[in-house]
């Protein structure tokens, strides 16, 4: 299907609407067990933005203030602001990951692989980090290579279901839709409740055509209102397309760290 470039849901957290997907990439964070509001995560940035101009030099400020951002969308921002933290920690480890990710919000994906090749070394690998070089990969289309790193972060973290996502969503973004579904379904027997995992496992069962029963996956976890939103638009996504050409980009799921 010739479908436009939406962004399945690499775990990156965001909006539970199919029509809203976020790139492959980093995503806004929000934390699975009480997510915050966009609204709240822009108190939150006005709260912190005080305390980063009183301790600019601070990196748990300028991380904490930089995650507020990301979330509420205020991403270029976040981008600034991150960079001008590992200009003064060039080896903080966890700034250089958050930096990465903020990259790739804003699409500057080949700096954001730079960057996140420096936030861990392979003595001491991060799984976190190799899921979000993953999703960097899969933007530059560059799928088996995406799929590596998955196999990787799984190796130190079996069975997280924010990287089995990932990972289906690759397997769906190279058109091995089989593989995708086995891989999604495997996310969301491990991904609790998180709604996320079961959306972008609707969008691809919708993608093989069985649109009965991707219909039933994708009202499971929602609202009414956003369920019958996710239907409408995976009805208008499919019943456009004749010809399986690409694949929607399925949005991701949010980095375990919450950045």
């Amino acid at each position: 299907m010739a479908v436009a470039a939406l962004g399945l849901a690499l775990f990156a957290g965001g909006c539970q609407n199919i029509s809203q997907l976020a790139s492959a990439s980093a995503g806004s964070p929000q934390p699975q067990a009480s997510p915050k509001s966009e609204a709240e995560w822009r108190a939150e940035a006005e709260k912190l933005a005080g305390r980063y101009h009183d301790k600019p030099d601070d990196p748990a400020v300028a991380l904490a203030y930089a995650q507020a951002l990301r979330a509420s969308r205020q991403r270029t921002q976040a981008v600034s602001v991150l960079q001008q933290a590992t200009l003064q920690h060039p080896h903080d480890m966890p700034l250089l990951g958050a930096y990465g990710r903020a990259l790739s919000d804003v699409g500057n994906y080949e700096q954001a692989l730079e960057i996140l090749n420096r936030a861990h070394t392979p003595d001491q690998p991060n799984w976190r980090v190799l899921s979000a070089q993953g999703a960097v990969l899969d933007q530059l289309g560059r799928h088996d290579d995406a799929q590596s790193y998955y196999s990787s972060a799984l190796k130190i973290k079996p069975d997280d279901p924010g990287v089995l996502s990932n990972l289906g969503l690759s397997y769906a973004l190279a058109k091995d839709l089989k593989n995708a579904e086995a891989t999604l379904r495997r996310a969301a027997a491990a991904g609790g409740t998180d709604p996320r995992v079961r959306q972008n496992l609707a969008l691809v069962v919708g993608l093989e055509g069985r649109f009965g029963e991707a219909e039933s996956i994708a009202r499971a976890d929602l609202p009414s209102d956003q369920a019958t939103a996710n239907v409408a638009y995976l009805r208008r996504m499919l019943s456009q397309q004749a010809d399986f050409k690409t694949v929607p980009r399925p949005r991701t799921v949010a980095s375990a760290d919450g950045t």
